[in-house]
This record gives C-alpha cells, structure tokens and sequence, in this order.
C-alpha cells in the first residue's frame, strides 16, 4: 500500500449526514460522518448540555475493547471544544469508520496490533473534526493532533515525528499529543517506558509539530528530531476550510 505523505481530505460527500468528511494520511483513511443535534434517548438526556457519541468502526470485523478505548479519548476530547450548552436536551453523534489502515494493523479480519490503540488516534481526531466543522457545528477551537516515538540506536536517543508502524514497534515508547487552535494542550496519551524528562522533550516537539509559529526563525533548529517534519494540520485544516467555502459560499439573506 503506498502511504501518501502529504494529507488529503474531502468534505460534505455524504448526503444523509449533517456533516462528513474523508481523512486520508500517513496510511490511514478514516471516514467521518456527524449528525446533530438530533433527539436524544430520554436516559441519555442531559438537561444543561448535548450528549456526544462518538461511535468507531474498525477496518474489518466488528468493534471491540480496543475500539471502545478510542470512544471513550475521543468523546472526552471533542466534548472539549464543542459548545454543547447551546443544544441541552440533544445528541451530536460522530461515526468514524476506518476505511484503510497500514497493512500490519489487521490481520485476517482481527487486530494484529491489539496492545497498541494509539497510532490511530491523531487520523480519528483529525476525521472527527473536520465532520464537525463540515456540519457547521459550534465550536470552541480546533484540534491537530501528532505522535511520536522514542528510539534508540548505537546508545543515542532520538524522537520520531509520525513514526512509521515499524518504527513504533521498535520504539521506546510511543506518545499522541493534541492542541487546540488556541495552542493549549487539550489530549496526552503515552504507551512504553520514558522518563518524566523525556516526556517534557516530547511535549515541546508536540507542540512545535502542532502549533507552528506564524514565522520560522532559521536560527531555531532542533537537531534532536529524526526523520522529516509531519505535515502542518493546523494550516492543511484552516486551508481545507478556505477552500470549501470558496467552492460553496454560504447563501446572502437580504
């Protein structure tokens, strides 16, 4: 499978659903529907706010543990940034089906990675949101979302941005971070052994990857960083945004 290295989304293609979108990158293609705020069960009701849901579809088989660990980092993440108090008494239901995945994830129809839920983590955040955004839903910010990982060779140690699915499986460790538009940290998730100085690295070069400043300063090279520089999702979403709303303008009320 060719893993394409520059991200590529599509959005609105979904005609039964308030909101889609398709993520395609780093091996990963994700599918996203939202529908919302529709009328939510009345034990599932929250009086102040809208209930979110968020519903995760492996590439093959049917759900299991691993797919109801992702639910659960994802609902508590985008319930962050949606404004769910303008909809008390609803549910926003995000779909997220995974349509390709790197060819070691699965393996005759199950899991092959089944101890590691984290790779997938940034594809399904970045799937999510734009849904979101494409069902012109209220939100408090945005999110990009990058891994990382730790690897060791001939005694020196060194951080990957987006690491291949050989590179995690020989990596110390393994981390997904997450920001806001606003530049704040809004997701931490760590597999693997790392010291709380490591930890402190791997956050700045996040948050370096996340939230990119307007300018670059040559002189601020960071020579501890393996391998070339994810993509910019914060600007490629911003972007995909752009270039929507010129296709399709919202209609002028006179």
């Amino acid at each position: 499978m060719t893993v394409n290295t520059e991200p590529e989304a599509l959005l609105s293609h979904l005609p039964k659903a308030d909101g889609s979108a398709t993520f395609s990158y780093a091996g990963y293609m994700i599918i996203g529907a939202v529908n919302g705020p529709i009328e939510v069960q009345r034990r599932d009701e929250l009086p102040e706010e809208a209930a979110v849901d968020v519903i995760v579809r492996p590439a093959a088989g049917v759900g299991g543990t691993r797919e109801r660990h992702l639910e659960s980092l994802l609902q508590s993440t985008l319930r962050q940034i949606i404004l769910v108090e303008n909809f008390p008494r609803t549910l926003i239901q995000i779909i997220l089906q995974v349509a390709v995945a790197p060819e070691n994830e699965y393996v005759n129809a199950k899991v092959a990675q089944a101890g590691s839920n984290l790779p997938i983590l940034p594809a399904l955040i970045q799937t999510a949101v734009l849904s979101l955004l494409s069902a012109t839903l209220p939100l408090a910010a945005t999110i990009t979302s990058t891994c990382l990982a730790i690897t060791t060779e001939d005694g020196a140690q060194r951080i990957i941005v987006e690491p291949s699915a050989r590179e995690i499986e020989k990596s110390q460790s393994f981390h997904v971070f997450a920001f806001t538009s606003h530049n704040e940290l809004i997701l931490a998730e760590s597999e693997g052994d790392f010291s709380m100085e490591e930890w402190e690295g791997l956050y700045n070069t996040a948050h370096r990857q996340c939230c990119p400043p307007d300018t670059t300063d040559d002189d601020d090279i960071h020579m501890d960083e393996e391998g070339p520089r994810g993509a910019d999702l914060k600007r490629f979403t911003r972007s995909t945004m752009e270039a929507k709303l010129t296709r399709h303008p919202p209609p002028r009320y006179y």
